[in-house]
């Protein structure tokens, strides 16, 4: 063989060896794309939201090589009465009582405890509390003394009111805080957040435990005592993280305790966005809160609540920073997917791109926008433990259905401002 012959031949290897790699990183795609599986939904949905779900993950999962984008699709979820029956803040609430793990506030003032207490809440609450312990120390409400001052606590959290029935809040923007829902973790001052979460594991322990439609003593009074995971959302929420979604939950309860609740769906501490206190020494909660977008820190006028939602979703998941993190974002960045059973969701869900999924607990401008469906990405399932029966009028959408900042109610709108007409309750 000739040298020229040698080096034709090494060449023809070559060419050949290079082909071969070529079609193996070529095909590499393709056949992953093969070998990959997408999550299948398990059945317990009403009507076709089981296909519309599944329709979802088939078009923005990872095995999808067309999915839009190349990020990962966020999918953002409500916490209480949208991922489990009941409420969380509540569970942990009637145990912090029973327990006396709530301090008495400096100086014996409540007006401390939230800049919204009325001085008829502040009084009610001093008069009541004030004999029992001294500045800082634990209030013995889990005691046959501390009964009254359980009650006083509990209808201010419960009811916005005093027991004699006097306004216990005043002066808050509607949209975006609710001063009950903010004094829980107000009322979790002096305690850490390890502390905390020691607190919300113990009463999710009772609470799971507890037959459906358990009740407990809390002060005089008997209150739901159980909560549970919902089978269908715990599914969807792993279906879509096996999916390659960034799934995150956004809730007005407090950070700490949804982050105990969390783990229970598989989301960690860092996708959990809830009522955050500020610290002081030794990481101990103040009773002042954390602000979003425009609000400092301590200045308590935005929680995780209704356009506060759509505000610490943009800053914490999309790093949206300053007063941009308070408006509507562009799609790109904005969640694909969203889920929410109270008209404290409305926003965040309004800014979901692809798909809205609302449990009906028959709220006004939730059901309005949800059963109006302007643009066809509104679904809506009944509770799946308990559900409620139809409501038997209809939605005042055209009327009363939406509340305003200052409170004040008022006619639901589209985004091009005309008025949802009144809806009929169809989905429970």
């Amino acid at each position: 063989m000739t040298p020229r012959s040698t080096v034709r031949r090494l060449q023809a290897v070559g060419a050949a060896a290079a082909i071969a790699a070529g079609t193996l990183v070529a095909t590499a795609p393709a056949a992953q794309a093969a070998h990959c599986a997408t999550p299948r939904l398990a059945a317990g949905w009403y009507g076709d939201n089981q296909a519309r779900l599944q329709q979802l993950i088939d078009q923005y999962g990872k095995c999808n090589p067309y999915r839009p984008g190349r990020a990962k699709p966020v999918a953002v979820f409500d916490w209480d009465n949208t991922v489990v029956k009941n409420d969380v803040g509540d569970a942990t609430m009637f145990w912090l009582l029973r327990n006396g793990k709530i301090r008495q506030p400096a100086r014996g003032d409540w007006a401390t405890t939230s800049r919204y207490l009325t001085p008829a809440a502040a009084k009610a609450l001093a008069d009541a509390c004030g004999p029992l312990a001294r500045p800082g120390s634990p209030l013995p409400t889990g005691t046959p003394e501390g009964t009254g001052c359980a009650d006083e606590l509990s209808a201010v959290y419960g009811t916005a009111a005093t027991k004699a029935g006097a306004a216990a809040f005043a002066g808050w923007d509607h949209r975006t805080i609710e001063p009950a829902y903010a004094w829980l973790p107000q009322l979790m001052q002096g305690w850490t957040a390890r502390e905390v979460r020691g607190f919300a594991a113990a009463a999710r322990a009772e609470n799971l435990t507890a037959p459906i439609g358990a009740t407990q003593r809390v002060g005089s009074a008997s209150v739901t005592g159980w909560v549970r995971y919902y089978d269908q959302q715990k599914d969807l929420v792993d279906g879509l993280r096996k999916a390659g979604f960034d799934v995150w939950i956004s809730s007005a309860s407090p950070q700490p305790v949804v982050e105990v609740w969390a783990e229970g769906v598989g989301i960690a501490a860092d996708h959990v966005i809830g009522i955050r206190n500020t610290t002081a020494s030794g990481g101990r909660f103040t009773a002042h809160l954390k602000g979003c977008g425009s609000v400092k820190d301590g200045a308590d006028t935005m929680i995780t609540y209704v356009d506060g939602k759509r505000c610490w979703i943009n800053q914490e998941v999309f790093g949206v920073r300053g007063a941009a993190a308070e408006k509507v974002q562009p799609a790109a960045r904005r969640q694909v997917f969203a889920a929410g059973d109270s008209d404290t969701d409305v926003s965040f869900l309004r800014d979901a791109t692809a798909l809205r999924l609302v449990v009906n607990r028959n709220k006004n401008e939730l059901m309005c926008r949800a059963y109006d469906d302007s643009d066809g990405k509104w679904i809506v399932n009944p509770m799946f433990i308990e559900p409620k029966k139809q409501k038997t009028t209809p939605y005042p959408c055209s009327t009363t259905g939406y509340v305003d900042h200052d409170g004040t109610a008022g006619p639901v709108r589209r985004g091009d401002t005309s008025v949802v007409p009144d809806q009929t309750d169809s989905v429970f």
